[in-house]
């Protein structure tokens, strides 16, 4: 049979569901707290770009219930409340706003910022 290796963090009924088919795996259990926020903060890259690639509702959906999964459980593990989400949403909001305008930025003077469309390793060169 012909392994393929994930090394990643996986839902807790993923082992079973491939025994279901009839195959094997190996699984192993992250004690240590360090790495399992770092692989729970993969995941929530890894889900969210599946989610940003969806294109009917549905499916939306489903990649949206993945997402929160991972973030709830990352939540959950830094011991953030219920009542401290609100709040950081709320500041968040307050300092930032939302997207109900869908202003979408050409532009900006601001030579200090470094874009996600800036290329890494290079700076504006108006900061430089």
């Amino acid at each position: 049979m012909h392994k393929v290796f994930y090394n990643k963090l996986v839902r807790d009924r993923i082992k079973e569901k491939i025994e279901e088919k009839g195959e094997a795996c190996e699984i192993r259990t992250l004690t240590d707290d360090s790495e399992y926020e770092q692989e729970l903060l993969k995941k929530v890259r890894e889900e969210a770009d599946e989610l940003s690639r969806v294109r009917t509702r549905s499916d939306f959906l489903k990649e949206y219930a993945d997402l929160m999964v991972v973030l709830d459980a990352l939540t959950v593990h830094l011991e953030f409340s219920e009542a401290d989400i609100r709040i950081a949403l709320a500041e968040n909001m307050e300092a930032k706003g939302g997207f109900q305008n869908r202003h979408f930025l050409q532009w900006s003077e601001d030579v200090h910022y470094e874009s996600i469309e800036t290329p890494p390793g290079i700076r504006n060169k108006e900061a430089s």
